[in-house]
C-alpha cells in the first residue's frame, strides 16, 4: 500500500472533537501515515502539539489571517516564546498557518500584513520553513518573501497564475494540492498540476475543508437536505489517485515523491519518518 503524507490536516478542528482519535486511526489504516496539523491562533496552540504527540504526526505553530482580527499584538511575542521553548521539539516542523487572505471582505490589510510580515521574521530566526495561506494574495505573499527570506516551506492550497507558481517554486516553496484538484471544473489547477516538476508538489486535504467532489454537496443540495459529506485525511489517498491520473504518473511514484517533497518542505518530517519506520523518503 502507498504511504502519503497529508501535509495540512486541522484534525483540532471542532468537526472532530468527537472521534479525531478514530478519525486518525482511519487515515492511517487507508495509507495515510503521517499528518501535519497547523495552528491558527493563539488559543489552540497547545490543542495541535497535543494530538500531534498523541497521535505520531507534526505540528506547526502560527496565527492565520482570517484570525488577526481577534488576535492580539502581544501574541507575537507569545509566539516567540512558544517557538522557544518548542525548539528541540522534533514535531515542532514549521510556523504556521500564516499569510494573508484577499478573499474574505472586511478583514484589515494591513493588519493581515504587520502579522504575516512578523511570523515570517520570526520563522527566520527560529530556523524553520513556513506554511502559507494563499487564497487571492499570492503577489502580497512574494512580496514580503523577497524582503525575508524564510526557509522555504508549503504554498498551503494553492490555487494562483502559472507565473505566481513559478515565484513560489523558485524560492523552494513546495505548492500544496487538495480536494479542489477533483472537481473537473478546475481548469487551471490541473493545467498547473501538468506544468508543475515531479519536485513541487505536496498533497493535503485542509480537513475538515474544501471537500473533494465526491464529498461536495452544493448549497441548493444542503437546502434539500442532502448532508455534506465530512473530509478527513482519510480521502488523501484517493485525492492522490485523482493526481496521478491528471499528471499520468502511477500512484505508488506520486506518493513517493510526494512524501520526499514534503521532506524536503519541512526537513524534520524526515527524522520522524525514519524513527518510525517510514523510509522511502529518503529514496
Amino acid at each position: 500500500m502507498p504511504l502519503w503524507i497529508d501535509t495540512h490536516c486541522h484534525l483540532d478542528a471542532p468537526e472532530f472533537d468527537a472521534d479525531a482519535a478514530q478519525v486518525r486511526a482511519s487515515a492511517r489504516a487507508a495509507g495515510v501515515h503521517h499528518c501535519v496539523i497547523p495552528a491558527v491562533e493563539r488559543a489552540n496552540w497547545p490543542a495541535v502539539q497535543a494530538l500531534a504527540h498523541a497521535q505520531g504526526d507534526s505540528y506547526a505553530l502560527g496565527i492565520h489571517p482570517l484570525y488577526t482580527p481577534r488576535a492580539a499584538m502581544e501574541d507575537l511575542d507569545r509566539l516567540q516564546q512558544a517557538l522557544q521553548v518548542a525548539r528541540n521539539d522534533p514535531r515542532l516542523v514549521a510556523v504556521g498557518e500564516i499569510g494573508l487572505d484577499g478573499f474574505v471582505s472586511g478583514l484589515d490589510w494591513a493588519r493581515q500584513e504587520h502579522f504575516y510580515a512578523a511570523q515570517l521574521r520570526l520563522a527566520r530566526d527560529a530556523g524553520l520553513p513556513v506554511i502559507l495561506h494563499v487564497r487571492k494574495s499570492a503577489d502580497g505573499l512574494l512580496k514580503h518573501l523577497r524582503r525575508m527570506a524564510v526557509p522555504g516551506g508549503i504554498a498551503h492550497a494553492f490555487n494562483g497564475s502559472l507565473q505566481q507558481a513559478r515565484a513560489f517554486v523558485d524560492m523552494g516553496f513546495k505548492l500544496g494540492f487538495g480536494g479542489a484538484v477533483t472537481f473537473d471544473r478546475a481548469l487551471q489547477l490541473r493545467r498547473l498540476l501538468e506544468w508543475l516538476p515531479a519536485d513541487a508538489l505536496v498533497l493535503e486535504t485542509d480537513a475538515p475543508d474544501i471537500p473533494p467532489h465526491w464529498l461536495y454537496a452544493t448549497a441548493a443540495a444542503r437546502t434539500a437536505g442532502q448532508p455534506q459529506g465530512r473530509n478527513t485525511p482519510a480521502e488523501l489517498p484517493r485525492i492522490g489517485a485523482v493526481v496521478a491520473a491528471l499528471r499520468g504518473e502511477s500512484v505508488d511514484a506520486l506518493a513517493r515523491q510526494t512524501t520526499a517533497n514534503a521532506c524536503a518542505a519541512l526537513p524534520r518530517l524526515q527524522a520522524l519518518l525514519n524513527t518510525s519506520g517510514v523510509v522511502e523518503a529518503a529514496a
